[in-house]
Parts: C-alpha cells; structure tokens; sequence
C-alpha cells in the first residue's frame, strides 16, 4: 500500500526533527566540552584536553588514563547527558509552540486526544480523571554512584544551558552566561566525584526531601496547567475539570525501609517521620507567606463576603490575645489577614537549630490535620470568586490547594519494609519471652502457623508484659512498629504507607506481622468491635515462584477477618467506595531468578491472575510495581510499560518506585520531572480503560509460556553450572561494588557469598559495567531459536503479533535496547579476567551463542533494521561506546592491580581510582543497577 501525501509529509517531518536534535547535540556538546577544557588548561591540566571525547584530537586509551582523566571523562558524560535531556525538552517546546499539543505521545494532548476520538465524552474523561491515583515511591536503593553536592552542581549547570537557549539576551548577557557555565565546571573540576565513605540515611533522606521540597511542588502546578492547556486545545471546557483532577501522591522507603538495612533502627524511622512532617510544614508555610504578599484587596475596593468575614472572626477567637497583633497589621486587607492567620496555626517554627523543637507545641491554635488548613484555603478560594478574583484564583490559591492536597503534612508516606524471615525469627523469640512451650516457630509447617496466629489475633491487647527482653530481631521489629503505632496515634495514617513484607512466601508470613504490630501497640478496634490493623500488609512477591504462589496467598489472607476489617477500616478512612488490597510485584529477583522473559512472562500472568482473585473475594487490587533503573529490573518507556500491562492491572491506580540514579535522571530539573510525572498520570488514564489493555488469544499465551520455559531452563543451567560464582566474581567488577561507597546499604541481605544471598542491584549493575547486561537478555536467542525450530506457526505467531500486541513488542524491544548495550570487545576483556580457561570456555561458549541466536532472530522478528527503527538509541549507544572503551581497559588494569594486592579494603589508592572508574563507566552508561 502506497503512502498517502500526509503519511509522508510526517514522515519527513519527524526525520527532519530528528537530525535537527542529533545536530543540537553535536554543537551544545562541542560547546559545554570546549568550556571544560579551557578550565582543565587554565587549572594546569593542558596536557590531557587532547584527549577528551567528541573534541579532543584523540581519544583516551588505558595508558594515558588516571585519575584525572576518569574524572574528565565522567563529567564528559554527564555533560551529554544534559544535552540530550535539554534536546528532548526544546523539541517538546517547539511541539507546543505550535499548537500540536497532541503529537507527543505519552502525554496529555495525545492521550486526551485518544480517548475523544474513540467516543468518550468530556464528562466521561473528567470523571475518569479524577480517578486517577498514581503514586511515585522514591528509595534510596545503591544504585546512585554520584554525590549529593556533585548532583545540585548538575542541576545548577543545567539552567544555565536552558537558559542559553532564549534568544532574547544580549552579548554581554550571553557571555555572563558562558562565564556562569565555565565557573560551574571549575567547581564541579575541583569537586570529588565518589563517597569517601558510605553515605548515611540522613544524608540519603535530605536527598530525596529536596526532591519533595524543591522540584515536587512546582512541577505538580506545571502538570495541572499542561492538563488545562491540553483540555482546552480539545474545545473543552475548563469548568469541567473543578474538583476532578487526577490525584498525584508521593511516597518514600528512606527511613522505612529495613530489609536487610541493619543501620535503619526504630530511631532512624521515627526521625525521617518527623523530618518528612517538619518540611511539608514548612513547605506550606513558605507559600502561605508568599500567597500574603499577593493578596493585597482592599475592603475600600471590593466589598469582603460574610463567609470571609466570618471565617477571620473564627480565626480571632482561635488564636486569642494573638490576634489582634496580626490584624493591626493589614487593617483594610481582610483576604491578608485571614492567610496570616493560617500562617500563626502552621505548627512549625523558623530558626530553631534542633529540628525537634520546630515542631510547635501550640497544639490549641495548630492546624492537626492538613484537611483543616485545606478547608481555610478553599474558603479563601470562594470568598475572591465571589468579588469576580478568578485570575488570583487560578494563579495562585489553586496552586496552595493542590500543594497542600499532594503533599498533606507529611510530605511523603513512608513504607516500613522487612523480610519474612525477619518476622518469622521475631515470632520465635516472642514465643520465648511468652514461655510458650513451642518457640521454634520456624520449623513449624504452614498448618500450625496459621492455627496459631489465628488464635491470637481476636484481640487487640498486648501480651508481652513492658520492657520484655526480647531478642534482636523481635525488639527491632516491635521497635519499629511501635514508633508506627505512636505516629498513626498522634497524627493519624497519612504519613505511613504500607507494612511491607518482603520474600512474602506464604500466608502466615503476612499473618505474622499483625501479630508484631500486636504486640507494638498498632492494632486498634473499629465502631463494631472487630480487631484492626490502620496500615496494610503487603506482600512484596519477588521471584517467579513467588508470583505463581501469589493468588493462593491472596486467596487465603483476603478471607481472614481481620484483613477484610481491616481494609474496610482503611476505605472508610481514606473516602474510598471499594475495598483495596496492596500487592507488591518485584521485577528484580524474578530475572535474576530466571531470566528476562521468564520474569516478564510470571509478572503478566501472576498480574492477571492476582486481579482475578481480588475480584472473587471483593476486592480491587492496587499493583505497587518494584522497577529499578535498568531493563532486566523492570526499566523501560513508561508509556509502554503502562501500555503493556495486562487487563485489570492498572484500574486508575498506580504505584511505582523510583529508584537510585533514576531519581535524578527523571525528576533533577523541573521540565524533565513535569514530563515524566505526566507520562504517569497521562498513561495511567488511557490504559486504564478497559478497551486500552492488552489482550491476547491461548494461542499467544501458549507461545509465551513456551518461551518462558526454555529461556528459564538456558538461563538457570548457566547459574547453576559447576563454579559459576567463580567466573561471575573473576568475569565482573562485582568484587569491586562489594565494598563501594554508594549506598548506605550493604550489597548482600546477610553476608554469605552465595548467588542467592546476591542482591538484584549489585548482580545486575556487575554485569552492566563489564558490558555483558546479561540479565536483559541471555536466554532469549536459545530460545526463539528452540521455538523456530520445534513450532514454525507459533513463531510465524509471534512474529506477526510483536507488532500489535503491546506486551510482545514492550518485552522484545527491551531485550534488544540490552543487546545493543553488550560491548563485545569489552565483555571478552573482562572475561579473561578468568584464570582458568577450561571455566572461561564453559560459560563464554553458551553466552556468546546465544547473544548470536538473539541477535539473528530479533532481526527477523523485527524485519526492518534497529537503525531505522530506533535511530536516536543507536545513536546515543554509539556515541557513547566510542567514548567508554579506553575507560573500561583502565578499570580492567585497575581490577588486575587490585585482585594481585588481595582485593583488600585497606588498599585505599588502587581502590578508590577503581571507584572513580565505577563513577565514569555509570555517568556513560546512564544505568548501574
């Protein structure tokens, strides 16, 4: 079929667009790096500018690498990471210049588009909209190489490069410009790259609190305009949209999460509690004071309305002898003196040194729940509609409303995480310090255990007896929970998110925890009498056995009367009509267990399957999805992996976290933070509708199970092959990242040097810097190969769906998006990193057939080139592999050196140029774990 005139008039509009953009990069690149090297010459450096990537004369091979250059180099990397970042927004910017606010896809204008051209009325979408819930979990996983002071020089630099692009200033403003970027790389020159020593969770949360503070709350207005915009571009009409926005929430794991984090005590919690509280507080209270700046309406100029009047007069009496001091100050400016009255009830003080004490202890005139400061703001609201305010309304009272909705007083809800095997030790130890005759919880079979915690659960009451001794686990557990339980007392369930249970195996490993948080004091009783928990338990389902398990686990825990109590509870507090059940889906563990198409395989049944059961017991399942920043842990396009969730998956409800150098990557500068919340909250109301999601006949099912099997079988017998963890710790950096500085959480969840004691990150992030990235695809090649072979229609199958079918192509194109990471000439360097060649040849041999069989049939599956399917991937790869290769023969040197010295800790020189090194590879990658 020939192309219609239109068809190619896009065509070649989007391959003009996309040489413009790669040219953009070539010259914003060439410009930030000739800035470098006049800093590098100027601090006595000269002799290495030869050397620098995309402008040097040559590039760098290992003999001319050190610690200097690793750094010249990693900063080279990051400076083109910013570029493109800052290409992908001004072409964005260009779409909207000109009114095509619906090309973009992913975004509101393409999505609201879609959805009226498919027959949808404006009411019908309004109304959907406001079911929209999606949720953003930041964690503070090990997977950010780069320090906190190296990350806001980052975001400093890239206003600058933004704003170079207004052509409005003048020379001598363009070259303040230049000298503003130059100074900017001098610092960031000077500034050591890599922890020197782990950082600390406190160092880690004011990392994230300055996401929620500085970046959240401006990008979440510049999302409810880009909707407006987006509405309106449609013919709709803004008015329907009053009090039916989508519902954007943020939540946190730093300071809750302590699955195998041994440095998060009942204290660290307690003090992220507060700490989250004290910045929403002062959030609020920061535009509060600016909001009273504004609204400076006269009562000589406009008539104030009664309600205003009667609400300054209850403030009055509120606030006591107070208040007449705040009013002598704003005499004829009723709508000021009402907002300084909310500022007086903002339990928070400036300028108290410990944090403690900033919290107010006013408690008559604070405001106790972020619900009543949100009620004053919307009388405020109605007050200035009613003398014709519509623009101050709009401009500035929506934006503290919304703000206050999003962020309440508690900033983000923590989630308190822990693993079964914990809990199930924590049980033991109660059962010792009660004199059970029975304490060895832990051999029981499944049976008894559900027996038992089904007897203790018809009450609320403690029976440990105060101050037990208790054993370690138990006392860090109930210490925890109880640190809970005095928060939701004093200020309700906002602030926590959800009991987490990692390893979630059984039943009674959720049962246990409502036992623990018996015993901290967190259950209550409901208006009937019937025993509650305020916060869900939810299982974290991570390995694929796991996620075949999970709708027996939820079938019998959604039976138990205190869930279903306790659920109800929950619904009634949160206003919610329907009944929810939480359940958390790991994508990391699954492919480390089995492999990428196994785990994407279990992950969509295992999805569809948990929905089925929910539904027969009642209840609505809201998915929390566990994603990491590389593709074999569940990174991908947002909109495509929204796209390809199974049906029932996604029903207006999203939670996801975001994790390490993702964070930055996503959310450090505000247009990027904007687009990527809108590709949330934009894809989860299309994909939530029923007809959006993806479907597939048995035949298509039988195929991928098939697939599953033999992609399972080849990636298992190469773990379980005699010496494995010999190649993999000889083949890998995996060594060096065991005793890295980039998280405050160790690498192992206990210690042992076993595959299975392995956490996700550092297996998948070893396997990334030695350019293998054999999690995202190794299996895949044996298997398509086994199934062209074995059922030429079943392939014939695949092939025709992977371009209709959106879980096929999200899978498939993810695992090419891994091959074409693989750095061949690297990999087998690093292989021969093995001492014994019989082990090299015995796992090399599998790995490279199949890489081969992957390459080969993903070219026939795709039919055309990745070239032409994916140019500005291969473009980024390709630019950027040039760049890496001498780096990674560095490392590869470094790692010989440091190995020959015993691989010690103590051996701070070799070490740490080789931490640089991990720093450099990772800023060129723009992955690690």
């Amino acid at each position: 079929m020939s192309e219609t005139p239109a068809a190619l008039k896009s065509e070649a509009k989007s391959a003009t667009e996309l040489n413009r953009g790669f040219e953009k990069i070539d010259a914003d690149v060439s410009y930030l790096m000739n800035e470098l090297k006049r800093v590098m010459e100027d601090s006595g450096h000269a002799d290495m500018t030869d050397y620098l990537p995309w402008t040097g004369t040559k590039l760098a091979q290992r003999e001319q690498f050190n610690s200097r250059m690793v750094q010249a180099y990693s900063i080279a990397f990051q400076l083109l990471s910013m570029v493109e970042e800052n290409t992908a927004n001004q072409i964005r910017r260009i779409h909207e210049h000109e009114g095509d606010l619906h090309k973009w896809r992913g975004l509101w204008g393409s999505h609201l588009k879609e959805l009226k051209d498919e027959g949808l009325t404006e009411e019908e979408i309004a109304n959907a909209l406001n079911e929209v819930y999606v949720e953003p979990v930041l964690t503070a996983h090990p997977t950010e190489s780069k320090r906190i002071t190296v990350l806001e020089l980052h975001r400093e630099l890239y206003v600058k490069l933004v704003m170079r692009e207004n052509s409005m200033w003048t020379p001598s403003e363009i070259e303040d410009i230049r000298r503003s970027i130059r100074t900017i790389l001098d610092r960031l020159w000077r500034t050591g790259e890599i922890y020197l020593t782990k950082p600390s969770i406190e160092m880690e949360r004011q990392g994230i609190e300055h996401y929620l503070t500085s970046i959240f709350p401006t990008a979440i207005q510049s999302l409810d305009r880009n909707l407006i915009h987006a509405w309106e571009s449609l013919g709709f009409n803004p008015a329907s949209l009053e009090k039916r926005r989508p519902h954007i929430r943020f939540g946190s794991w730093v300071g809750g999460d302590r699955d195998g984090h041994p440095f998060v005590t009942p204290q660290v919690t307690e003090e992220s509690l507060l700490s989250y509280r004290i910045k929403a507080l002062k959030l609020h209270k920061k535009t509060l004071i600016e909001l009273r700046s504004k609204l400076s309406l006269s009562s000589t100029l406009q008539t104030p309305p009664e309600e205003l009047l009667d609400g300054i007069a209850k403030q009055w009496e509120i606030i006591g002898s107070r208040a007449a001091k705040i009013c002598t100050r704003n005499e004829n400016e009723p709508w000021r003196q009402f907002v300084s009255f909310m500022i007086a009830r903002i339990p928070v003080t400036e300028g108290v040194d410990s944090e403690v004490d900033q919290l107010s202890t006013d408690h008559f005139i604070s405001y106790k729940r972020s619900t009543e400061l949100r009620q004053d703001l919307e009388l405020l609201r109605r007050s200035l509609l009613k003398v014709n305010a519509v623009s101050i309304v709009e401009e500035d009272i929506d934006p503290a409303i919304n703000q206050v909705r999003t962020f309440g007083f508690h900033l983000a809800s923590v989630d308190i995480r822990q693993n079964s095997a914990v809990h199930e030790r924590a049980v033991s130890q109660i059962l010792e310090c009660l004199s059970f005759p029975e304490t060895d919880y832990h051999n029981w079979d499944e049976t008894k255990r559900v027996d038992f915690l089904k007897s203790q659960l018809n009450s609320p009451e403690r029976r440990l007896r105060q101050n037990a001794k208790l054993g370690e686990d138990a006392q860090k557990v109930i210490g925890a929970l109880a640190v809970v339980a005095r928060h939701v007392k004093r200020y309700g369930t906002t602030a926590l998110g959800a009991l987490i249970v990692s390893m979630t195996r059984t039943v009674s490993d959720l049962m246990a925890v409502y036992l623990l948080s018996r015993e901290a004091g967190l259950l209550q009783v409901d208006k009937d009498d019937n025993v509650i928990c305020p916060l869900p338990v939810v299982p974290l389902l991570e390995t694929v056995q796991d996620l075949e398990n999970g709708p027996g686990i939820l079938d019998e825990f959604l039976q138990l009367p205190i869930t279903r109590n306790s659920q109800r509870w929950i619904s009634d507090y949160c206003k919610r009509r329907d009944l929810v059940q939480q359940v958390m889906i790991g994508y990391s563990d699954s492919n480390k267990d089995k492999g990428i198409l196994a785990s994407q395989w279990a992950l969509h049944k295992g999805q569809e399957n948990i929905v089925a059961m929910g539904q027969q017991h009642g209840f609505r399942i809201r998915f929390f999805h566990g994603r990491g920043g590389t593709i074999s842990r569940g990174a991908g396009p947002t909109d495509r992996f929204l796209e390809a969730l199974p049906e029932g998956a996604l029903s207006y409800d999203l939670r996801t976290t975001e994790q390490g150098e993702v964070i930055a990557q996503k959310f450090a500068n505000l247009r990027t933070a904007t687009y990527n919340l809108e590709l949330l909250a934009a894809g989860t109301l299309l994909f939530s509708q029923p007809h959006k999601q993806t479907k597939y006949d048995e035949a298509t099912a039988t195929t991928l199970q098939a697939l599953s099997d033999y992609s399972a079988e080849t990636y298992q017998a190469l773990q379980r092959g005699e010496d494995f963890m010999t190649f993999f710790r000889q083949a890998t950096p995996i060594d060096v990242l065991e005793v890295s500085r980039i998280g405050s959480r160790p690498s192992r969840r206990t210690g042992a040097h076993t595959l299975d004691d392995l956490r996700a990150i550092p297996w998948v992030f070893s396997w990334s810097l030695s350019r293998y990235f054999l999690p995202g695809w190794y299996g895949v090649g044996s298997s398509l190969d086994k199934l062209c072979k074995t059922d030429a229609d079943a392939y014939q199958n695949l092939k025709d769906g992977i371009h209709n079918n959106a879980f096929l192509r999200y899978v498939f194109t993810n695992v090419e998006a891994s091959l074409i990471s693989v750095d061949r000439k690297v990999m087998s360097a690093f292989s021969n990193l093995v001492e014994d060649d019989t082990l090299r040849s015995r796992f090399m041999e599998p790995i490279n057939q199949d890489m081969e069989l992957a390459h080969k049939h993903l070219q026939h599956l795709f039919v055309a080139p990745i070239e032409e399917r994916r140019p500005n991937l291969v473009n980024t790869t390709q630019r950027r592999n040039k760049a890496l290769e001498g780096l990674h023969f560095y490392q590869i040197e470094l790692i010989k050196e440091w190995r020959s010295n015993g691989s010690v800790k103590e051996d701070e020189t070799t070490l740490n140029r080789l931490l640089l090194t991990v720093n450099a590879i990772a800023s060129g990658l723009k992955m690690t774990g």
